[in-house]
């Protein structure tokens, strides 16, 4: 697949007010969750399939750009913090494109981090199928997609400012009523 043969999505965000292309189509509530496969801390490959559980949890996906950044660093923290409001049947992971080494690296910095920690670092098929990827970064947008059991999405926040942050309220709102 070339960079050509993607859609592209001018200005769907800004980077410190820079306008950014995402590479990829628009995902709205109601559409079907896209496959992806995304690589754990242990390396090994996280579907949607196994994130869902073979569909007996939903999902939350908190989308980053890195966590080596303090907008990140802190919206991850964040979560991690309010996991505590999310019933059993969610499945909470923070999606980036740092490598597990570097999540791993962050998540022992913090402490105690229960968000599952998932990298899209090996050929970006995440960020493309989800509409998320930055093509003048090679980064994802920052962005909240929750799935629901059914395999269809049922909430996506786009923070048209990458370094801006997400509205955590209405985020975890949502995957509350997806559970």
């Amino acid at each position: 697949m070339t960079v050509d043969s993607i859609q592209q999505r001018a200005a769907a965000v800004t980077f410190k007010g820079k306008p950014m292309t995402l590479l990829g189509a628009e995902l709205r509530s109601g559409d079907p969750a896209p496959q992806f496969e995304l690589t754990a801390g242990d390396l090994s490959p996280v579907n949607l399939d196994i994130l869902l559980d073979g569909g007996k949890r939903a999902a939350m996906l908190v989308v980053v750009p890195s966590l080596d950044t303090s907008v990140c660093s802190l919206e991850s923290q964040k979560f991690n913090a309010r996991l505590g409001e999310l019933p059993a049947g969610v499945n909470a992971a923070v999606v980036s494109m740092d490598l597990p080494f570097a999540q791993a690296r962050w998540c022992g910095a913090q402490g105690d981090v229960k968000l599952q920690m998932l990298s899209d670092y090996r050929d970006r098929n995440f960020g493309v199928n989800y509409g998320l990827l930055i093509a003048e970064l090679g980064l994802l947008a920052r962005a909240i997609v929750v799935i629901g059991k059914d395999r269809t999405i049922r909430y996506v926040q786009l923070v048209r400012e990458v370094a801006d942050e997400p509205d955590y309220d209405a985020a975890l709102k949502a995957a509350a009523a997806a559970a």
